[in-house]
């Protein structure tokens, strides 16, 4: 008996023609992205209930590791304590409000206000007041003076956050698959390879929008065309309560299209977009070279492919090196999965590797800007994670930085919709079914908004 796989749902997940369109608004109003008084409610009751990715446990090793997160005028501080759980706390000092950290750090003997020095621990205790005998006019309730805690959980090496007092578990908040479907990709053990935020010119679900949809890769993407076939149903999707996951299968078109040499160089043209293919590829170049006759022409039978060279190759590859892909299926090697966790996390994951893109309001609540950052992820030997992992970059001047090619053709591409956005005319956007995820998530948006979770 054939053992199941979480990356199994594919196989009977509902593609377009299952969906009950009807039950989604397809035209999503424009004044979202950029009426300030949407912005103030997203920041009610959005930002302040939900839980949200605030960084990689990777961060924080070592005890005493903090750093701090912030979301337009709120900050908290997130620390690695004696017990080696991560907490967070509001970042106030209990005393004058006088902000505890700024940045990133090390704090191994507890926190410090340098306003008027009283001390915390780990835990977020009150320890110690500056001449406690000669101020307090009784004894202080160091209990109830402890750091204001918030609710913090970590998931496949991620660092979750929800500010509200009451919030639920992530586990419920998540859902009872996503853990489960994670697991086998190891995300816990691969290293950050990039890391960088940079403030744009778009509200932040402009962002979301862009990246929850394959329609566009033929306008701004074009060189992918070789690689991803385009045809809307042969992507799978699994819309869940909140968040939402997604399939378009990596499949160079068929011979009546490309030949096998041209479904061979589309594949080797993967590292421009996709850096971890890079170390399949020698294995993929030999498997190709078994159906090479004598005078280097290339045929492949009927059953093989390209793409099923580049999932053995994968596999080989990655098993080589020592990540365990048992959990994996033949289509995780080959095929991006695209996550949407709800409100601002998006992530595209194969095996061996993942980019996640996070956007949220910019600090200045100006709904017409944002902040994204992007974070990519590859497994490695323990050996060559250190040359491999990269430090955060913040981008100060715009467009100072240059992404990986099909990230800057998105990152040039959002600013424009946003100017079209702003047109007073223009009351509403018009999505096609190849749209769905975006009409998916924007539900979720109307049922916070109309404060229904």
């Amino acid at each position: 008996m054939q053992s199941t796989k979480p990356g199994d749902w594919v196989e009977t997940a509902p593609t377009l023609e299952d969906i009950d369109f009807a039950g989604y608004r397809m035209n999503i109003p424009t004044d979202r992205y950029i009426c300030p008084e949407i912005a103030e409610r997203e920041a009610e009751q959005i930002w302040k209930k939900v839980w949200r990715v605030v960084g990689r446990v990777s961060e924080l090793p070592e005890t005493g590791d903090w750093k701090e997160y912030r979301i337009r005028d709120q900050s908290y501080v997130i620390v690695r304590g004696k017990d080696e759980r991560i907490r967070g706390f509001v970042n106030a000092c209990r005393h004058r409000g006088n902000r505890l950290c700024e940045g990133a750090g090390n704090a191994k003997r507890g926190l410090l206000c340098q306003y008027h020095l009283w001390s915390y621990g780990l835990d977020g205790h009150l320890r110690g007041v500056l001449r406690e005998k000669e101020n307090t006019l009784s004894p202080l309730d160091k209990e109830g003076l402890s750091l204001l805690p918030v609710a913090v959980e970590c998931l496949a090496g991620f660092i979750f956050l929800n500010p509200d007092p009451d919030a639920e578990p992530l586990s419920e908040f998540l859902g009872p698959e996503i853990a489960e479907m994670l697991q086998p990709y190891h995300l816990d053990e691969m290293v950050t390879v990039m890391d960088v935020k940079e403030d744009l010119e778009c509200n932040w679900k402009v962002v979301m929008d862009a990246f929850e949809e394959g329609y566009h890769i033929s306008g701004i993407h074009p060189q992918l065309l070789r690689v991803i076939m385009i045809d809307p149903y042969k992507s799978r999707y699994k819309l869940l309560d909140k968040h939402s996951i997604s399939m378009a299968p990596f499949e160079v078109a068929n011979a009546d299209t490309y030949s096998a040499e041209e479904q061979v160089e589309g594949i080797l043209e993967l590292p421009e977009t996709f850096p971890s293919v890079q170390a399949s590829l020698p294995r993929f170049q030999e498997l190709v070279d078994e159906y090479r006759d004598q005078g280097r022409e290339l045929a492949f039978p009927e059953g093989v492919t390209a793409r099923t060279l580049l999932q053995r190759a994968t596999r080989e590859t990655l098993r080589g090196m020592g990540l365990d892909v048992d959990g994996l299926t033949d289509a995780q090697m080959s095929d991006n999965h695209g996550w949407v966790l709800f409100p601002n996390f998006f992530m595209t994951i194969r095996a061996g590797e993942a980019t996640v893109i996070m956007s949220e309001p910019h600090p200045s609540g100006d709904p017409n800007r944002c902040s994204w950052h992007i974070m990519s992820f590859m497994w490695l030997p323990e050996e060559h994670r250190g040359a491999f992992k990269a430090e955060p970059i913040v981008v100060d001047e715009p467009g100072s930085y240059k992404y990986f090619l099909a990230l800057q053709q998105d990152y040039e591409q959002m600013p424009r919709q946003q100017i079209g956005l702003r047109n007073e005319r223009l009351k509403h956007m018009s999505l096609v079914k190849e749209e769905i995820v975006i009409a998916h998530y924007h539900s979720v948006v109307d049922r916070y908004l109309a404060g229904a979770i």
